[in-house]
C-alpha cells in the first residue's frame, strides 16, 4: 500500500478530496409487466431477468 512520505497539509489534503465526485450512473429504459422505468445501464440486464424489482 502507498504511504505518504510527509506529512500533507490540511488546505491539501481538502483540496485533493474536493476533487472526488461522484457521477450519476446512466440510466436505460426497461419495460417490467407492462410498465417502462429507468434503471442504471449495469443493472439493466438483473430487471429484465425478474432477480430486481423497479422501485414503484
Amino acid at each position: 500500500m502507498a504511504v505518504p512520505k510527509r506529512k500533507m497539509s490540511r488546505s491539501n489534503t481538502r483540496h485533493r478530496r474536493a476533487r472526488w465526485k461522484a457521477s450519476l450512473p446512466a440510466l436505460a429504459p426497461v419495460t417490467v409487466d407492462g410498465t417502462t422505468s429507468l434503471v442504471p445501464q449495469h443493472l439493466r440486464k438483473a430487471y429484465e431477468r425478474g432477480l430486481l424489482r423497479p422501485e414503484t
